[in-house]
């Protein structure tokens, strides 16, 4: 897949959704859009269920990192979103935390084929759990 997960932080409480975050890279040769990608959220052995769509999106150039906050900005009973230097930040405008707990599984997708996919591992240094195989 182009764009991988290098990096799940689930938030130490689940009031502060403004503190779950995923860093998003591009390892593909050209800029990709993420336009319309449906988030779907699946805990281990369920369906997934689709927590929204991002919209309007942003475009990833080769290469690129973002970080991507789960919350609604400005929104300080969700708690205070980290900053990383250098990164564009994107909020999915959430409710409620995506991670539902270790073994979680979150994915970008569009028309049913994934185009980023992690699962979460709370005990991993970066939060992403090692592939299966």
């Amino acid at each position: 897949m182009p764009l991988v997960f290098e990096e799940v932080h689930a938030a130490p409480d689940k009031k502060k959704v403004n503190e779950e975050y995923f860093v998003l890279a591009n390892t593909s040769a050209s800029a990709i859009s993420t336009a319309g990608l449906q988030v779907i959220v699946s805990r281990p052995g369920k369906r997934g269920s689709v927590m929204g769509q991002i919209d309007p999106g942003f475009v990833l150039q080769p290469g690129e990192r973002i970080l991507i906050l789960s919350g609604i900005p400005g929104k300080q009973s969700q708690g205070q979103p980290p900053v990383r230097e250098g990164m564009r930040t994107y909020h999915l405008f959430q409710r409620e935390g995506l991670l539902r707990g270790h073994g979680s599984t979150l994915r970008f997708a569009m028309n049913q084929v994934d185009l980023a996919r992690v699962t979460y591992d709370k005990n991993a240094p970066n939060g992403v759990a090692k592939p299966e195989g």
